[in-house]
C-alpha cells in the first residue's frame, strides 16, 4: 500500500488526502502499524484485551493519533485548524456511509459493529482546535472543561468497544481520563511551555505568588513546589474517584483500567519523589517500573 508505514505528518506531505483509497485489509494494516509504532507509557493494546477487539482499538487509536498530530505537529495554527476541519468532514462523511482515508475505512467497520456515536470523535477535534487558539486556563473549571473534550471521550470510546454504554460507568471513566490528562500535563510541563501552552491554572500560580514569567524561565522555588503539590493532589483525587470503575467491568478490561490508573498515579509519585521539580527533569516510568505496575495489577485482580 502506498501509504503504509507513514506517520500522519509524513502522510500529509506525501499523499493528497482526497485521492487516498485502499482496501479494508490495507486500511487495517495501516492503523495496526500506526498504533504499534508510537511511544506511549503503556501499549495501546495489551495482551489483557480480547484478541477480537485489538483491531478495533487500533482503528480508534489511529483516529485519535491523526487528530492529535494535526493539532500538534503541523506548526501553524491556521493550517492546523484547516486540517482539523478537513478531518471533521472526513468523520461526517464516514457516518454518512462513505470513506476514502485509510483511518476512516478501517474505523467505519468498528463504528458500525459497536454502534459508536459520532460525539466522542467530534469532541476530540474540538479539543485540538481549542489548542490552536487558547494556551492559558484561568482556573480548574476551565482545565476540567478542556479535559471533557481532550481526554474523556477516549474513555467513552473504550467503554463502547467493550460493550458498556451507561452514564454511571461513563462518569467514572471521566474521572480516570481527566486524571490521566492532568498527570500527562504535569509530566510534560516543559514540553508544553515550548508550545507556549500553560495548563496549570493561572489562579493557582497567583495563589502561590508564582508568575508565568518565572515558569517560562524554568525557575524552581518553594512557591512552585507548593503549587505543583496542589496540582498533583488534584490529579490524584480524580484517579481515586475513578477507581470504582475497575470493579464494574469484566476482568480483562478491569486489568487494563487498573494498569492505566496505577501508571498515571506512578507518574504523580515520581513527581513527588523529585520534590515536584518537573522544570529540571521530566518524570519517566522505566520498563522495569511498568512491569512492576503490571504485576501489581495482576496480583490485585487475578485469583492465584
Amino acid at each position: 500500500m502506498a501509504v503504509a508505514h507513514l506517520q500522519p505528518k509524513q502522510f500529509l506531505e506525501t499523499v493528497v488526502p482526497d485521492e487516498t483509497s485502499c482496501s479494508l485489509d490495507e486500511a487495517r494494516e495501516y492503523t495496526r502499524w500506526l498504533a504499534t509504532h508510537h511511544y506511549e507509557n503503556f501499549n495501546v493494546v495489551s495482551f489483557l484485551l480480547p484478541e477480537e477487539l485489538h483491531q478495533d482499538f487500533y482503528n480508534v487509536y489511529a483516529y485519535c493519533r491523526w487528530a492529535d498530530d494535526l493539532g500538534d505537529e503541523i506548526g501553524d495554527p491556521a493550517e492546523s485548524l484547516r486540517l482539523l476541519q478537513w478531518w471533521r468532514e472526513e468523520l461526517h462523511t464516514m457516518y454518512r456511509g462513505d470513506a476514502a482515508h485509510p483511518v476512516f475505512i478501517a474505523l467505519k467497520d468498528t463504528v458500525r459493529r459497536h454502534d459508536i456515536p459520532a460525539g466522542p470523535f467530534e469532541r476530540l477535534i474540538r479539543a485540538f482546535e481549542r489548542d490552536q487558539t487558547v494556551n492559558r486556563y484561568n482556573n480548574w473549571d476551565e482545565v476540567f472543561a478542556y479535559c471533557e473534550n481532550s481526554a474523556n471521550p477516549v474513555g467513552h470510546l473504550v467503554l463502547y468497544l467493550c460493550g458498556y454504554r451507561d452514564p454511571e460507568r461513563q462518569g467514572l471513566s471521566d474521572h480516570t481520563c481527566t486524571a490521566l490528562q492532568l498527570a500527562n500535563f504535569w509530566q510534560d510541563v516543559t514540553v508544553d511551555l515550548q508550545k507556549d501552552r500553560v495548563y496549570l491554572p493561572l489562579d493557582l500560580l497567583r495563589k502561590y505568588n508564582y508568575t508565568t514569567g518565572q515558569l517560562f524561565a524554568l525557575e524552581f522555588n518553594s512557591n512552585f513546589r507548593l503549587l505543583m503539590s496542589e496540582a498533583v493532589d488534584v490529579a490524584h483525587e480524580q484517579f481515586q474517584r475513578g477507581l470504582p470503575l475497575i470493579q464494574m467491568v469484566d476482568r480483562r478490561l478491569s486489568l487494563d483500567l487498573d494498569l492505566f490508573s496505577r501508571g498515571g498515579m506512578k507518574v504523580l509519585q515520581k513527581i513527588r519523589l523529585q520534590n515536584y521539580n518537573v522544570l529540571e527533569r521530566r518524570p519517566h516510568i522505566s520498563k522495569v517500573e511498568r512491569l512492576g505496575i503490571l504485576l501489581q495489577c495482576l496480583r490485585r485482580l487475578l485469583p492465584f
